[in-house]
């Protein structure tokens, strides 16, 4: 693998792999490209690894997929996901043999993880991410107005409450389930509500009894 000595194919190798990689994440690919970026992966690291790196190194690189997957599963805001690509980044950086290598690996690692938002346009996505991309389409393109506006139909219709609110929960409405919140109510689930307020998607309910005695 004397090949694997030119910054070059380092480029090639590590844009490769996380090109496929990020890919794995980003959409439904039935685990090839993570078969493959694995291959292009090991690949590299063996290679650098036998020149004088040490285990760590890999340890550093899988620490950052793992944060990069927490983020997207669990916490989704990017924040976390963002700490995993600059770990994954010094995990490629660091053992390489000069620091021309080293810019050309990471050049092409940064090159990977763009690139692999363009598998979005032909393969189904895994939805990581999901509540911030939710918070970043509402918008008129997306259909938020029309969203908005059969929300806003829900004022003043009764509901029921499915779950518990503390001070959020889920309620039905003509058969159909929403998320609501009773302001500073504590209810109890199968209570009958009145949908009092619609600000965007965000529906206010009150109990019905309290609603009636505010109206005298």
């Amino acid at each position: 693998m004397e090949w694997l000595s030119y910054a070059s194919v380092g480029f090639l190798v590590v844009f490769l792999g996380t090109l496929f990689l990020m890919g794995e994440m980003l959409v439904k690919a039935k685990g090839l490209f993570a078969v493959l970026g694995i291959a292009f992966m090991s690949l590299f690291f063996s290679y650098h690894i036998d020149a004088g790196g040490n285990m760590w190194i890999i340890i550093l690189y899988l620490l950052g997929v793992a944060l990069i997957i927490l983020d997207g599963k669990v916490i989704s805001d990017g924040t976390i996901a963002l700490f995993g690509a600059l770990l994954m980044g010094l995990g490629l950086a660091v053992p390489t043999p000069s620091i021309t290598y080293g810019i050309l690996v990471v050049f092409g690692y940064i090159s990977g993880l763009f690139a692999s938002g363009l598998f979005l346009k032909v393969f189904p996505s895994r939805n990581l991410w999901s509540k911030m991309t939710l918070r970043d389409q509402l918008g008129t393109e997306q259909g938020y107005n029309s969203m908005n506006e059969s929300y806003k139909e829900l004022e003043g219709k009764n509901a029921k409450t499915l779950t518990p609110f503390r001070p959020t929960g889920t309620i039905i409405v003509d058969g159909r389930h929403y998320s609501a919140t009773s302001g500073d109510q504590w209810l109890e689930a199968d209570e009958i509500v009145t949908v009092t307020a619609v600000d965007g998607t965000k529906i206010l309910i009150q109990r019905q009894e309290e609603e009636t005695q505010d109206n005298h």
